[in-house]
């Protein structure tokens, strides 16, 4: 059975072996509508629960605008990836790294102009923003009263601006800590146990 992999907001980027999530009817897109339309008549209610192997989605998460204050479409986004998302799993000499069952994202990093200079961006993620996904941290910071659902793990990486590639370890970490634009993007994988 071939695997379910889904490009969120890809438009015409759609990369190898992806089926497209998008607002508008491209080629290889083959969920068409309003990706945070989250009611009874959403594409998300075309895809099973735990049927997806794997999910990317590149620069669409800063889009997402801020709900009323509890319920906020960013969650309810988060929400849908986990509830349609496989288990995933690993391979057997790295439990660490995904081999399916995840979801990739990259988005701009707060420190980054680039998150500043679209005017259509409504939020700015950190990588703090990534723990309110965990149900496990949410509760232990006294957060689980939180309209969201999911129970995410994950993994974060970063995008380093060019301007550090050849400097040495010590100056890149400080700068990574203290400049701004020393971090393009923020990667990061979420998945979930069970």
């Amino acid at each position: 059975m071939a695997k379910l992999k889904i490009s969120i907001a890809g438009g015409q980027r759609i990369p190898k072996g992806f089926v497209g999530m998008d607002i508008a009817k491209l080629k290889n897109v083959k969920y068409v509508g309003d990706i945070l339309n989250f009611g009874e008549d959403s594409i998300w209610r075309q895809i099973k629960n735990n049927s997806v192997d794997e999910y990317e989605c590149s620069h669409f998460i800063e889009h997402i605008p801020h709900g009323d204050g509890y319920h906020d479409p960013f969650f309810q986004f988060f929400d849908e990836v986990y509830r349609t998302l496989k288990p995933a799993k690993f391979a057997a000499d790295n439990p660490n790294i995904p081999i399916s069952g995840f979801a990739q994202f990259v988005t701009p990093y707060y420190t980054s102009m680039r998150a500043f200079q679209d005017p259509t961006h409504q939020r700015f993620i950190t990588d703090m923003t990534l723990y309110y996904l965990d149900a496990e941290w949410r509760k232990t910071n006294g957060l689980d009263h939180y309209a969201v659902k999911c129970n995410f793990k994950f993994n974060a990486f970063y995008n380093v601006n060019g301007r550090l590639i050849n400097r040495n370890t010590d100056y890149s970490q400080n700068a990574m800590q203290t400049q701004w634009n020393a971090i393009d993007d923020l990667v990061f994988i979420v998945w979930k146990e069970k």
